[in-house]
Formats: C-alpha cells, sequence, structure tokens
C-alpha cells in the first residue's frame, strides 16, 4: 500500500480543502408578493411563477378531473 513518506503541511492540507467549501442558498424576492422564495419555485403565498398565477391553473386542472 501506499504510505505517506512526509507528514502534510496545513498549508497544503488546506489548499487540497479549498473546494470543499459550501455555498449559501440564494433567495429571491417574490415580484407580486416581495415574500423570499427559491429560485425556479412556485412562490408558496400567492401562487405565481414568472408572471402567471400557476397554483390556479393546477387547482382548475384538478376540479375538471374530478367532474369527470
Amino acid at each position: 500500500m501506499a504510505v505517506p513518506k512526509r507528514r502534510t503541511s496545513r498549508s497544503k492540507q488546506g489548499m487540497r480543502r479549498s473546494h470543499h467549501h459550501l455555498t449559501p442558498v440564494q433567495i429571491q424576492y417574490c415580484p407580486r408578493c416581495e415574500q423570499p422564495i427559491l429560485p425556479h419555485r412556485v412562490c408558496g403565498e400567492c401562487g405565481v411563477y414568472q408572471g402567471r398565477e400557476v397554483a390556479a391553473e393546477k387547482a382548475n386542472l384538478k376540479k375538471k378531473k374530478s367532474e369527470k
């Protein structure tokens, strides 16, 4: 098996781990109700995604399916 000949210094260890950091979650705000939302998600408060009401459309589709 491969065994290191010398101890890895703190500097080299830190250089190796420099890419292990976490990126913070990006928060956007709904243009309609100004509530914080995650990007590419429907707003939980008003049901709007990219300027159109999506949650209301889904509710209408469910009603139509249940009526049939």
